[in-house]
């Protein structure tokens, strides 16, 4: 996304340098939570998605008792009564 944004000329160069450069040294680690499907599921029948896709963020961030960082207005509008949905703006 921060690849797209910058070469739609949404972002300066020097803002999606400075946010690539974040992002790699952030500590990040991959996790799967038990049960992480059974409450995207939940999730997403709650909000009335067909698809699971937005909702395993969600039902991702739920489990780990975390915020969720998005660019996508839909997720976060839709999400923020799940859980913590902020933008890039907001950090």
């Amino acid at each position: 996304m921060l690849h797209e944004l910058r070469w739609r000329k949404e972002i300066s160069d020097e803002l999606a340098n400075i946010a690539l450069e974040r992002l790699a040294t952030a500590e990040v680690s991959p996790r799967r939570p038990k049960g992480l499907i059974e409450e995207a599921w939940s999730i997403a029948d709650r909000l009335g998605w067909a698809k699971t896709y937005d909702a395993e963020y969600l039902a991702l961030a739920s489990l780990l008792r975390c915020r969720l960082l998005t660019t996508d207005a839909k997720l976060k509008a839709g999400g923020s009564g799940v859980v913590g949905v902020v933008g890039p703006a907001e950090l």
